[in-house]
């Protein structure tokens, strides 16, 4: 039987109708009343690795705990990339007023103080601000309810067929400051998207919202 494509119409609905899902509600986003008389004595940032968590009530069969944290991992370093290639790119068009430190710098200087991705949450924001030598730190928490297509995930998509496509993601992104780890800044939003979300997905939505609000955009 020779397969039917779908009407044009039809495909345009179902493409708005992913892109809703993505997007989903408004974001909500904070910014210290002091931030605009510290602003200016802000020179470096550093974007640290997310916090990434992949809350699943049951593991396919063929998945163990470890490989799990293996793909938090993956995506801990995957979307902190993606960040810094982002504000790295509009740097270079002078759209900041802050500079962005090196992620091979920031992961390399927390190797060098021994501290391991799961072991960051562990230090307070200032602690972590003084080990990398910046003013203020960027820090971010993913929860999940299904791997990105990243790393090992890609391996093991085909194992989450049957437990559909929805993919809820809960992001909280905050900048500390070094002086006293007060939260400077914070942006907290809900996506939902299908299983083969990957970083750059994740990272464009996301910096959508986040450049128009950013607290380092020049006016």
């Amino acid at each position: 039987m020779q397969k039917k494509n779908l009407p044009i119409s039809a495909f345009v609905s179902v493409l708005l109708i992913i892109i809703i899902l993505f997007s989903g509600c408004k974001p909500t986003i904070y910014t210290s009343p002091k931030f605009s008389s510290e602003r200016e004595q802000h020179k470096i940032l550093a974007i640290l690795p997310f916090d990434v968590t992949i809350a699943m009530k049951k593991l396919p069969q063929s998945m163990t705990v470890e490989m799990l944290r293996e793909m938090e991992e993956d995506e801990a370093y995957g979307v902190q990339g993606e960040i810094y290639t982002y504000f790295l790119k509009r740097t270079s068009e002078g759209r900041y007023t802050i500079e962005f430190q090196d992620i091979d710098t920031t992961n390399a200087l927390l190797s060098k103080a021994e501290i391991a991705y799961g072991k960051i949450r562990n230090y307070s924001k200032s602690e972590l601000a003084e080990i990398l030598n910046v003013d203020v730190v960027l820090s971010g928490r993913i929860r999940r309810s299904k791997p990105m297509s990243t790393g090992a995930a890609i391996a093991l998509a085909v194992l989450f067929a049957p437990f559909g496509t929805t993919n809820k993601v809960d992001v909280d992104v905050a900048i500390h400051s070094r002086s006293d780890s007060k939260l400077i800044w914070n942006y907290n939003h809900t996506y939902s998207g299908g299983i083969g979300s990957s970083p750059q997905r994740l990272t464009k939505a996301l910096m959508k919202h986040i450049s128009k609000k950013f607290p380092y955009s020049k006016k």
